[in-house]
């Protein structure tokens, strides 16, 4: 008899956490081996609807206002009804607001097995949040973390490296892959782009609800290599309310006809295959999606050296490491990939050939439900240790 196994996840929006939970639910569904169940605190989203495509219709919502109001006790004691109904014995959380509502709850309701994750370092949280998240921590019998800079955060906080197990986002390589074959001039009609077709692209993809997204480094660091290169071309795919500021940012200095911002981006695989260099600008990251998704498409990297951006990219053979805002050292970066094409397709080829080695879905998968087991395992001999060592995906 497979076991139930439940992903909460905090909405359906368009971001890291909820890529990573819904991919991880549908390869878990088309493995086998466990019964999966997803449950939210939020249905809303643009992803909601490949979710149900999945086969996951019945998608039961603890919506909340507050922890700290009566709506969420009441959402706390549904959530644990609902898991002791459906006989679920694994609760795998995704991001902060879900380690707090679902560890409470598993918890409440006796799950044998509850694992929490973490998928950022710092930057993120305010004191009181951080302290709220430590006592979901101390709910937890395991903690997923993202990368190893996740899990040595967690650490310095005082977590046991006993509960920690670090188990690498994965990247759904069709999701990087174009639609279909299209010349370079439709490919820029798609985007709104200029006709221009010897510009080059500059590309960075993240949302614009988080400051330490760090889009102001970006608009700079274009400035610097529009002045070195007149023709280069950037684009800005991400969604939030920072956008108005950073186009009135792009307009002072000067970048109104050279930034262009095209929100949400649902062909994420043609915009990569236009792109010549991408970029991550983050002061604050776990693992960025946005890493693999750029050295799957073949494209070389330039990113701010923070979270785990170190463990995907090799510096100088993959793409380059700069300090955190430091805009003078990402132009610099950029225009030297931008003046040597050669070395640019070459370094993107190398980040391909290492995200489908490191970074499949097939590892992620396996990693986890290895985690699964061992802590079924656990319960099943009655053995009520944290887990007796960190568990490291290289």
């Amino acid at each position: 008899m497979m076991r139930n196994a439940l992903q909460l996840i905090g909405s359906f929006a368009e971001g890291g956490s909820e890529r990573q939970a819904i991919q991880l639910a549908r390869l878990m569904k088309e493995r086998g081996r466990y019964n999966v169940h997803v449950a939210c605190l939020d249905g809303s989203g643009v992803l909601r609807d490949e979710v149900e495509r999945m086969g996951f219709t019945d998608i039961p919502q603890f919506p909340l206002t507050s922890f700290y109001d009566r709506n969420a006790v009441m959402q706390l004691n549904r959530f644990a009804r609902f898991l002791r109904e459906r006989e679920v014995e694994i609760v795998q959380t995704h991001d902060f607001y879900t380690n707090v509502f679902g560890m409470a709850a598993a918890s409440l309701a006796r799950m044998p097995v509850r694992i929490a994750s973490r998928r950022e370092t710092t930057g993120w949280r305010s004191s009181a949040q951080k302290f709220v998240e430590r006592r979901a921590y101390s709910l937890a019998h395991a903690i997923v973390a993202n990368c190893n800079a996740a899990r040595d955060q967690l650490i310095s906080e005082g977590v046991s490296k006993k509960k920690i197990s670090t188990i690498y986002n994965s990247l759904d390589f069709e999701r990087v892959t174009p639609r279909a074959p299209m010349q370079r001039h439709d490919a820029i009609s798609l985007f709104g782009l200029p006709g221009d077709l010897n510009a080059h692209v500059v590309t960075i993809v993240a949302n614009l609800r988080h400051p330490v997204k760090n889009h102001p480094m970006f608009l700079r660091a274009a400035s610097r290599v529009r002045d070195a290169l007149p023709q280069a071309r950037f684009v800005i795919a991400g969604e939030g309310e920072l956008m108005n500021p950073m186009r009135a940012m792009a307009e002072q200095l000067g970048l109104s006809k050279s930034v262009f911002f095209i929100g949400r981006c649902d062909r994420i695989g043609d915009l990569l295959d236009l792109s010549d260099v991408c970029v991550l600008a983050s002061t604050a990251e776990g693992f960025s999606n946005a890493i693999l998704e750029y050295m799957a498409a073949a494209r070389p990297v330039v990113a701010t050296d923070v979270g785990g951006a170190r463990e995907a990219i090799a510096e100088g053979t993959t793409g380059y490491l700069v300090p955190s805002d430091n805009d003078s050292a990402m132009a610099e970066r950029i225009v030297a990939l931008l003046r040597d094409p050669v070395e640019a397709r070459a370094m993107g080829e190398r980040g391909r050939q290492v995200t489908r080695q490191k970074f499949s879905c097939e590892a992620q998968l396996e990693r986890t439900q290895e985690l699964y087991d061992r802590m079924l395992a656990r319960v099943s001999t009655r053995l009520r240790q944290p887990l007796g060592a960190t568990d490291v995906v290289t």
